[in-house]
């Protein structure tokens, strides 16, 4: 028999998300902030990163515009490498040409 699906509230959705940033960040855990609310950790995490990308606050809103930042880096780093490669591979081939 499948179990009904629990609905939970706004606030105590945005209190769950109040409550993990406050714990997570003296060192508890996900799980067991999980069990103290009785839901589980992957629910509290994606509550918690909808907060984050709703949030208006200037803090959550300079984190979101990081976390863009730091992939269009890492994108930017790749690329770099890519090129850095193919140059040193030319510049041996050409180097053993010449010999």
């Amino acid at each position: 028999m499948a179990r009904k699906r629990r609905a939970f509230s706004d606030e105590f959705k945005q209190q769950a998300v109040r409550r993990v940033r406050e714990r997570t960040a003296i060192g508890v855990a996900l799980t067991q902030i999980g069990r103290e609310l009785g839901v589980r950790p992957e629910l509290l995490r994606r509550w918690a990163r909808g907060a984050v990308a709703r949030d208006d606050g200037a803090g959550a809103g300079e984190e979101v515009v990081t976390l863009a930042e730091v992939r269009r880096l890492r994108r930017e780093v790749e690329t770099l490498r890519q090129e850095r490669d193919f140059a040193k591979k030319a510049a041996a081939y050409f180097a053993k040409e010449l010999r």
